[in-house]
């Protein structure tokens, strides 16, 4: 999917929230947390990780490309 970001960037765990991904803000920590997601094909922890347009944030049965 398609995420068109309206600032200069958006928490990770907040984009997870947003399209969809979980159903809260919680959930999409604990999916961070336990190592699910990754930012342009790398594992990301930090569940407060500034994406920015150009990113990709995949993960099992997602993709979301930030512009």
């Amino acid at each position: 999917m398609d995420f068109e970001l309206r600032s200069d960037f958006i928490p990770l765990c907040d984009l997870l929230k947003y399209c969809g991904v979980t159903e809260t803000g919680g959930m999409a920590k604990h999916l961070i947390a336990e190592g699910l997601v990754s930012v342009d094909g790398e594992v990301e922890l930090r569940k407060t990780c500034k994406i920015r347009t150009g990113q990709v944030v995949t993960g099992e049965g997602f993709s979301i490309r930030v512009h």
